[in-house]
């Protein structure tokens, strides 16, 4: 199905679910649901005008599946995939790509064995993914960073659609505790001294890119920027000068996985009280590297 086809069919779907705060027995009956009726469900509850050129489309499978259970994650990496498969789950709702760009081109590099062996494995699992990005950030509140915030219990001082909150004061070690062990993180980078009071946070998670990330700390002035990555010679490198030149802002960098992370852990919540009479499991796609 085509990008515009996949989006008009969604939208169109939504009138005939207008009515409908869930999906349930009450609902649907013994009916069962396909991914298409899933997607509606999810999507009615975005209040604006349809995305243009959205990346959130169907990445493999089909939007006329039958559901058999549900798994979120950062990354439908090949270790999800099959952990999905192994607990009866057919319908992954990722955050990220499947083929490793963007807007999953699959001819980005020719000759791609890998993504033909990943192809062949969701057929044969008989896996369809969907893509919940764009509409995760542009909900209100943002599935990310309200789950992110969630999970450090900041919630009390997040503000739907700002990257801010000014929270106690409380030292950049004490800031980097609290992210380790609400975010479940062994290791994590950050500049700055570790007794630097800190109140005003921006809470900026997976990759937004050093233009929007040096914007924030331009026009914003948080005494952190806490961000899921950052390009060594972009942002960073503009933290260690701004210490240099009188504004001692600090950084920490989560990465990028485990950043965003919590944001499809709420959202699995979210959707089981869409959803009653279907599983939603949450299977993390973890920090892929190692620490020596």
């Amino acid at each position: 199905m085509k990008r515009n086809e996949f989006i008009q069919k969604s939208f169109q779907s939504l009138i005939g679910l207008a009515l409908l705060d869930s999906i349930s027995t009450n609902a649907f009956g013994a009916e069962k649901l396909t991914v298409q009726q899933i997607i509606d469900t999810i999507l009615k509850n975005y209040a604006g005008e349809p995305i243009k050129n959205t990346n959130d489309t169907i990445k493999a499978g089909s939007v006329d599946m039958v559901v058999s259970g549900i798994v979120t994650t950062m990354f439908p990496s090949v270790e999800v995939i099959r952990k999905a498969h192994s607990i009866g789950a057919n319908f992954l709702i990722v955050h990220e790509p499947t083929y490793y760009n963007g807007s999953d081109n699959k001819t980005l590099v020719e000759n791609n064995t890998q993504v033909k062996l990943k192809e062949e494995l969701l057929q044969q699992l008989n896996m369809t993914i969907w893509r919940f990005h764009d509409y995760a950030h542009a909900m209100r509140p943002d599935f990310v960073s309200y789950g992110v915030a969630k999970s450090v219990d900041w919630l009390k001082y997040y503000e739907i659609g700002s990257p801010i909150l000014n929270i106690p004061e409380s030292s950049l070690k004490n800031i980097v505790k609290l992210f380790k062990k609400g975010l479940k993180i062994n290791h994590l980078r950050y500049i700055g001294k570790d007794d630097k009071p800190c109140k005003k946070v921006a809470l900026l998670p997976g990759a937004w890119g050093g233009s929007r990330q040096m914007s924030t700390l331009v026009n914003q002035k948080p005494d952190v920027i806490i961000v899921g990555e950052a390009v060594e010679w972009e942002t960073v490198e503009f933290i260690r000068d701004c210490q240099s030149l009188g504004h001692e802002a600090a950084m920490i960098v989560l990465g990028h996985s485990v950043s965003e992370e919590p944001g499809m852990v709420y959202f699995a919540e979210w959707l089981t009280k869409k959803i009653s009479d279907l599983k939603v499991t949450h299977i993390p796609s973890n920090d892929p590297f190692k620490w020596d």
